[in-house]
Formats: structure tokens, C-alpha cells, sequence
């Protein structure tokens, strides 16, 4: 995870792209989506197009201090699937049109912390049995979101335990929380505020994965989904 850093270059990657308090988001009329969530959702907060380009940059960070090394991905599930898939396609890209090459394979693990739109102290890893397979790897974990920091501690404690080379790690969204820990990725997509956004693989209840754009859900959205 990023440590403080007097470098300039890593002080402008730190928080990556920061979404204000009072960012409204777009309209929805602006934009294409299921019809089944025309009445879910607030509004539009990040569009695909803005996250195919962020995530495209991301990869080029990644080439730049990674490149010419073997990784394993460990991809976390089911939120992160949408956002590693992405990530991967670019650094394949970069590896083909580049002096560099990142040999890489991909592995997956599943975290289960929320119930409706609260996080629970209750983490379930699932896969865990098979990261043996990380013992002296170089290792970047690519998870959606981020916002206590509780869940990414956990699980860098647990993969630390299979004792990897290195591990990086890239965070598409990092939540702004009263209560956060201060564990954060090494490379971020977005900074945004406390706000539960869903879509682009991210859920509310097994929901909204079906969305390109990330989306706020509605206070109606969340009683209809609730369990």
C-alpha cells in the first residue's frame, strides 16, 4: 500500500482523480442505462468513457514501475472483476507497444463485507485456500473500492502470511470517511466522497453490475433492493 512520499511525482498520483463534496453528478438523461433502474438511481456519477480513460493511465503507471517484471493480479471479487478486466487489457496493450514487457498472470479472491449499503465487521474470504501460489511472486491486487480501509488491512495481512516478493495495489475509487484507517492503494482511479455508488460491476445487493456508468443509487432504489 502507499506510504508518504516526499516525491513529487507520487504526491500528484496519491489521491488520483478527487471528486468534491458537492460534485451533483450528471443527469441521467444525458446518458444511456438500463430502463429497469430509470427510477434507482440519482444520478450519473462517473461516466464509462472517463473510467476507460483513467483505468488506461493507471496502466501506464503501473508499466512505468512494474514493467519488465513477472506479477500475479489477484483480482477481488465481484466488484473488482469489471475494473482488473479493464486494467489487464490496457497493460496487455502497453506490453505489446512498448520498450517494456509485464509478464502476468491472473488469480481471484472474494470479499464479502456489506450487508445492504453498511460494511459489516464480518469478512468472509473466499479463495483464500489457493494463494500459495503467491509465496515469492511479485503481487498487484486490484479491488473497486475502497473506502474504511478495514477490508484492504485484512486482506494484505492475510496475503502477506503466503510471504510474496512485493504487493502493490490499484483502487479504481477511494471513499472520503470519518473513520478511515489510512490504508490506501498505491495507484487510484478516483477520490470521492462518502456517497454509495453502484454500477460498473459494483452492487447493492447482487444489483446494478449490469451498469456501465458508476451511478448514486436513490434512497427508493436502496428500499427495493434491500434484503
Amino acid at each position: 500500500m502507499a506510504e508518504p512520499s516526499g516525491s513529487s511525482k507520487a504526491a500528484d498520483r496519491g489521491r488520483g482523480i478527487v471528486i468534491p463534496d458537492d460534485w451533483p453528478g450528471y443527469r441521467l438523461n444525458l446518458f444511456t442505462y438500463p430502463a429497469h433502474y430509470s427510477e434507482d438511481l440519482d444520478c450519473v456519477y462517473i461516466p464509462h468513457g472517463v473510467i476507460m480513460d483513467r483505468t488506461e493511465r493507471l496502466a501506464r503507471n503501473i508499466m512505468d514501475d512494474l514493467g519488465d517484471h513477472d506479477i500475479v493480479v489477484l483480482c477481488v471479487l465481484k466488484g473488482g472483476y469489471q475494473f482488473c478486466a479493464d486494467l489487464v487489457e490496457r497493460i496487455k496493450v502497453l506490453s505489446c507497444n512498448s520498450s517494456k514487457s509485464l509478464l502476468m498472470r491472473v488469480d481471484f479472491i472474494r470479499l464479502k463485507s456489506y450487508l445492504n449499503d453498511q460494511s459489516t465487521q464480518d469478512l468472509q474470504i473466499i479463495g483464500a485456500e489457493s494463494l500459495s501460489v503467491l509465496s515469492g511472486k511479485n503481487v498487484l491486487i486490484v479491488e473497486a473500492i475502497v473506502d474504511t480501509g478495514l477490508t484492504m488491512k485484512t486482506l494484505l495481512t492475510h496475503v502477506r502470511s503466503f510471504r510474496p516478493n512485493m504487493i502493490r495495489v490499484a483502487g479504481l475509487l477511494v471513499k472520503r470517511v470519518p473513520n478511515s484507517s489510512g490504508c490506501l492503494p498505491d495507484y487510484v482511479g478516483f477520490e470521492i466522497p462518502n456517497r454509495f455508488v453502484v454500477g460498473y460491476a459494483l452492487d447493492y445487493n447482487e444489483y446494478f453490475r449490469d451498469l456501465n456508468h458508476i451511478c448514486v443509487i436513490s434512497e427508493s432504489g436502496k428500499q427495493k433492493y434491500k434484503v
